[in-house]
């Protein structure tokens, strides 16, 4: 067995892929990756850099696609399996002309093949001869609330290359539900994330010594042990919405300092200012990482908020925290929320797609806007990201309740049941 992997960057495959292409070794397939981008991948026999990007008018995509054809020509693949939204509409356009049966029982010799559609063949008597197209839609860039132009220009693209997908595979159950409704794949499968690695992040807070650990990891970053620490992980870009807390940080030190609102008393914390203990910890980097430092810094608020950059101590960093904060506008079914559930924290998030199959709200944590799905008025609005880190700041068995239902639910979507599900799509192959 041969396969290909497509996705936009290399880092996509690096941080969601890898668990995969280990298995396909293991079980003596050859694999192949496509994207852009140098860097390793592990378990990668053959790595190609095209030119594809993220923006589907990128005059970058045309030159892949015509790379993209030339390595399908040269190599002949049993499965074509394309991530992201540039990745899989150019592994399913280009894969198209592959996707062919031939008859099993060929008497005449001639090995002539046949299109899948052809009525006038008995599908017992043929056998699959061609490539399999695999689409993983990692969340429709279509779906409720989201913008016109979305709609515009991803749904009809999707729309039309369903027709030419044999497997599609949706993360989230809105996704799934549009997908059964609206797209022509030959098969739609729901399956949940690409899969989390449980044990990792709950074995840190079940450790003997995880206190120690905690305090360690607050230390090396000069935070006090009495702190209630926010953490978020994800791309500093629009999308995750982070200027969001800053400013619910912000309303609550005027709220304090002018005591205009008395929600909040010093019994509550243990210092003689509260926004001296509320503590807003960032992981990851992106394009808007300096504009929110400097909106940090205009609300004074840079001695309490912290960006670090891409880390590769995560299940630390959440262990060492009381709150994780998710405020994202759009989402599939998120890695980083689903970590954190792993590591028993409460989750504060948006009320969006792939957040509400996730968080069970007021019982794994707090979703804002709750029944709302206008995306303008998630990210115009901190009042009920406000109220809910509030609430969880000054609840500490409410924390702890949520924290270990999350850990419950989170056991479902397992890289180890998620994968089982994936081997049986791969295998429909043989």
């Amino acid at each position: 067995m041969k396969i290909l992997f497509v996705a936009t960057v290399t880092e996509h495959i690096n941080a969601f892929h890898i668990p995969y292409l280990k298995w396909f070794k293991e079980q003596g397939w050859e694999v192949h990756v496509a994207t852009h981008g140098d860097g390793d991948i592990l378990y990668c026999d053959k790595k190609y850099n095209i030119s594809i990007q993220r923006s589907p008018f990128s005059f970058g995509n045309l030159k892949a696609y015509f790379e993209l054809k030339s390595i399908l020509k040269e190599e002949k693949f049993d499965i074509i399996h394309g991530h992201t939204p540039m990745g899989g509409m150019l592994a399913r356009w280009c894969g198209k002309p592959y996707r062919k049966r031939q008859i099993s029982d060929d008497t005449s010799g001639t090995g002539d093949t046949i299109d899948t559609n052809d009525t006038n063949i008995d599908s017992d008597t043929t056998r699959q001869f061609g490539t399999r197209v695999i689409y993983t839609a990692h969340g429709f860039h279509f779906y409720k609330g989201a913008p016109l132009i979305n709609w515009l220009i991803y749904y009809p693209v999707e729309k039309v290359l369903s027709k030419y997908t044999d497997d599609l595979i949706t993360i989230n159950h809105e996704d799934f539900a549009f997908a059964k409704k609206k797209m022509n794949a030959k098969n739609i499968h729901y399956v949940p994330g690409v899969g989390v690695d449980t044990k990792k992040f709950s074995a840190i807070s079940s450790e003997a010594h995880a206190e120690i650990l905690k305090s360690e990891k607050r230390k090396e970053l000069n935070i006090p042990e009495s702190a209630i620490v926010l953490i978020s992980v994800g791309e500093l870009n629009k999308n995750k919405n982070h200027n969001v807390v800053l400013e619910v940080l912000a309303q609550l030190k005027s709220e304090y300092n002018n005591h205009e609102n008395n929600t909040f008393n010093k019994s509550h914390v243990h210092s003689d200012s509260y926004v001296d203990n509320l503590y807003y910890v960032i992981c990851g980097s992106g394009p808007l990482q300096e504009s929110l430092k400097s909106l940090a810094e205009s609300l004074q608020l840079q001695t309490n908020v912290i960006f670090l950059g891409q880390r590769t101590d995560v299940a630390e960093l959440l262990n060492m925290s009381d709150i994780f904060v998710f405020p994202s506008l759009r989402e599939g079914l998120p890695v980083s929320l689903m970590e954190a559930m792993a590591s028993g924290l409460p989750c504060i998030a948006s009320n969006i797609r792939g957040n509400v199959d996730l968080i069970e709200h007021e019982k794994g944590g707090l979703l804002c806007n709750a029944g709302k799905a206008n995306v303008a008025s998630i990210s115009n609005t901190t009042l009920e990201y406000t109220k809910a880190i509030r609430a969880l700041v000054t609840n500490e068995s409410l924390r702890n309740s949520m924290g270990e239902h999350n850990q419950k639910v989170i056991q479902k979507f397992d890289i180890e049941v998620v994968m089982k599900q994936m081997q049986k799509i791969y295998l429909q192959v043989r």
